[in-house]
């Protein structure tokens, strides 16, 4: 949970901007779209699968010496 402390001296906008690096640090934002909508298991574990199999040939394009 996103917590910040505002001193008086402190401006305002400079508050909200740290609050605003917090919440995005923590992804607050990014899990709030995620689960904004109903997602099915199947559709779920096929995001996952695609992710490892970009992860893998980018990871093999890399690897591979250029000729």
């Amino acid at each position: 949970m996103a917590h910040i402390v505002i001193d008086d001296s402190e401006a305002l906008e400079r508050a909200i901007k740290r609050f605003k690096r917090l919440v995005e640090k923590e992804g607050i934002i990014r899990e709030y779209k995620r689960r904004e909508y109903y997602e099915k298991p199947s559709t779920i574990l096929n995001r996952k699968n695609k992710a490892i199999r970009r992860k893998l040939m980018k990871k093999t394009r890399r690897s591979r010496p250029d000729y």
